[in-house]
């Protein structure tokens, strides 16, 4: 979490189920902030200053896992990694591939934060993949949606609204999510190319008899000033799952569809070659990382022209499939916000993921058309603004209840 500074450091709840969860919203007062693993606590906006921080890491564990159904129903607090190492007896797992799994990140946090990875190309996000949520509200009332549904609130879809709102709409404390079978084997087929060649090759994949389950391209640059600029060098990936017989084949075409340079990387060294996937997903040191979202087509020729993409003082990555991108950029506030506005006039999203410490620059881009629509939700589910106060900010205006001390 960050937050503002305050001479008086906020009381950290530790509730471990439902039940304690909700005694902790009613008996707290003020400002409330939600925290899980810590992995996206500088993502969106600054906090305001709360009194309570609410850890949810204690409420973690499976519920219920329904193999026949393809089912799980899942504490907030668990990690997401820690998940699918019990389920890989069973032969499912839930199918999604974020950068920050690695290091801990749990089911509440990625379904908050809207976050996702390569995999999304062929099973979604979390948006997808969730298929019911309960939710404490500020009140106190406790909200279902989906799957055993006690009470919907006001007609609203909450794992819907949840995905997505950083902690500002409700606490999430259980989930239900849909699961899909662990593939038999995998293979990548990687080619070296410049952001500009990528868009080609992967229409090429998209449009072929290649079924590609990840399609994504990443800068050689790191963002360390050192090397070719971030667009001029950089690796596609395309990851093939299947059975042993079927992946042969289907890498072999893949990598005559790509040309004489593709490879097909070892298979004792492809979850190393997605984890510096990942690496550059995170970004690094010093750097304010943006997560843009736009049409496929569009997204390369766009990621191109952000202020700094184009120098080796930055590090890129982008989903050819998925429409999703990342780009750590040097932190300065004004190429931020130029960045942001650039974004929002090609008809797509943005979001500030990281940055250094005290970096003031904006969070956000231009408010989307439906902020008013944004705006009434939170107002109808957290009327006084108690969740996440500032998370969203300028977008929405609402008065904080700040520190009460």
């Amino acid at each position: 979490m960050t937050a503002a500074d305050d001479t008086t450091a906020p009381t950290t709840l530790r509730p471990t189920d439902l039940r304690s969860v909700r005694e902790a919203v009613l008996d707290s007062a003020g400002g409330l902030a939600i925290a899980g693993a810590g992995t996206a606590a500088a993502w969106g906006g600054d906090l305001d200053a709360v009194d309570s921080v609410l850890d949810m890491t204690g409420v973690t564990g499976v519920i219920a896992h329904n193999p026949g159904d393809m089912t799980v129903s899942v504490h907030a607090g668990t990690p997401l990694r820690r998940l699918n190492s019990e389920l890989a007896p069973h032969g499912q797992q839930v199918s999604l591939d974020a950068a920050r799994i690695a290091r801990g990140a749990t089911v509440g946090g990625l379904v908050a934060t809207a976050d996702a990875g390569p995999a999304a190309l062929v099973h979604g996000s979390l948006r997808d993949l969730v298929i019911g949520t309960t939710v404490v509200l500020a009140d106190g009332t406790v909200a279902r949606s989906g799957g055993h549904v006690i009470k919907n609130v006001a007609g609203y879809d909450l794992a819907k609204l949840v995905h997505g709102s950083y902690g500002t709409l409700g606490v999430l404390v259980e989930v239900v999510l849909r699961l899909h079978p662990v593939p038999k084997r995998t293979t990548t087929v990687a080619l070296d190319c410049p952001l500009a060649e990528a868009s080609g090759h992967a229409r090429r994949v998209l449009d072929g008899p290649y079924e590609p389950v990840a399609l994504e391209w990443r800068s050689d640059s790191d963002g360390s000033g050192d090397g070719p600029a971030a667009t001029e060098a950089g690796r596609l990936l395309v990851r093939v799952e299947g059975t042993e017989d079927a992946l042969s084949g289907r890498a072999r075409r893949l990598r005559a569809a790509l040309g004489p340079a593709a490879t097909e990387i070892a298979a004792d060294a492809e979850a190393e070659e997605w984890a510096a996937h990942a690496e550059r997903v995170r970004g690094g040191p010093g750097h304010a990382v943006l997560r843009l979202g736009a049409l496929p087509s569009a997204l390369p020729g766009l990621l191109a022209a952000l202020p700094g993409a184009a120098t080796p003082d930055a590090a890129l990555t982008i989903g050819l499939g998925t429409g999703v991108a990342t780009a750590a950029l040097p932190a300065d506030a004004e190429a931020i916000e130029a960045a942001h506005r650039a974004v929002h006039a090609a008809g797509g999203t943005s979001a500030l993921r990281d940055r250094p410490t005290g970096f003031g620059g904006p969070a956000w881009g231009p408010a989307p058309s439906a902020v008013g629509v944004l705006k009434a939700v939170k107002t109808a589910l957290d009327p006084a603004g108690r969740f996440g106060p500032g998370r969203f900010a300028p977008w929405f205006e609402l008065t904080s209840p700040g520190r009460t001390t």
